[in-house]
């Protein structure tokens, strides 16, 4: 079993680069970065972890873009994969987003996980055009077509969100045929059908509770669909409890990450060479 953090990247605290260094010196195996493009300040849309609109972390207001600060973090490190904890495609022109992933595969030597969300705020994916009554359809058909830009020497797509016809676009991932996708949601029949169909594994969310019975289900789904190997499970933890990781460990779970405080450099340090020693006997 992986261990890997994930940092709330903002305008304050630790730097995305600074910490994936100061993970990856620590043996940490993933550094992971989440994505918010804006806040809408009028919201109707409830926050998973609050139930409610209000925000749990004012980091909201304040995130990094996910591929510029993974940018950042691959030009200090050498091992560490790069992770989005998640990313919202749906936010973005699918050849364009293509085109930064696969950019950054191939600059950071095959080393990004491309963790992927259908989005909670539905204003915030409104503003974007998105038809929210369509996420899983539209999410599909995105990943549909940048695969074929990732792949094809003249790659062509004629979905119903996303068309074009013959065309060239390099680089190529250097994973193929794709960066690993995994889908962060809540453990439902309808997710985990969505991840044995078009995804590569399962990222828990923070207040998440039945992982054994949803790893059960999604390796029925995956196996019921033809899929080789087995999905990876990601699962987001607060802390290092010895007899939780030897349970997550026992019933399958590829990596568990831990969130870093939203705190300086040498504080950020300190936490990261702590935690690494309470995981250590884990692996």
């Amino acid at each position: 079993m992986k261990f890997g953090v994930s940092l709330f990247t903002c305008d304050r605290g630790i730097t995305p680069a600074d910490a994936a260094r100061a993970a990856e010196d620590n043996g940490f195996d993933t550094i992971y970065v989440p994505e918010h493009t804006h806040i809408p300040v009028v919201r109707s849309s409830n926050h998973p972890a609050t139930g409610d609109e209000t925000l749990p972390d004012d980091r909201y207001l304040r995130t990094l873009d996910p591929w510029v600060a993974l940018g950042t973090a691959a030009s200090v490190t050498e091992r560490i994969g790069l992770g989005t904890s998640v990313a919202l495609p749906l936010e973005h022109d699918p050849i364009t987003l293509a085109k930064t992933v696969a950019t950054l595969d191939h600059l950071s030597g095959g080393r990004v996980t491309f963790g992927v969300g259908l989005g909670w705020n539905m204003e915030e994916l409104a503003d974007h055009g998105v038809p929210t009554n369509k996420r899983r359809t539209v999410l599909r058909d995105y990943l549909t077509a940048m695969q074929a830009l990732w792949t094809q020497e003249e790659a062509e797509h004629d979905g119903p969100f996303v068309k074009f016809g013959p065309s060239w676009a390099w680089p190529k991932p250097i994973q193929q045929p794709r960066p690993d996708i995994l889908l962060g949601a809540g453990g439902t029949e309808t997710n985990f059908k969505w991840i044995a169909a078009s995804g590569d594994g399962w990222i828990t969310t923070p207040i998440e509770e039945a992982i054994d019975e949803g790893i059960v289900r999604l390796t029925e789904l995956w196996n019921e669909a033809g899929r080789s190997g087995a999905p990876r499970v990601i699962v987001l933890a607060d802390t290092p409890d010895p007899d939780r990781l030897a349970h997550w460990k026992s019933i399958g779970v590829s990596e568990v990450v831990f969130g870093l405080p939203d705190a300086p450099t040498d504080e950020v340090r300190v936490f990261l060479k702590e935690l690494a020693a309470a995981v250590a006997s884990s692996r």
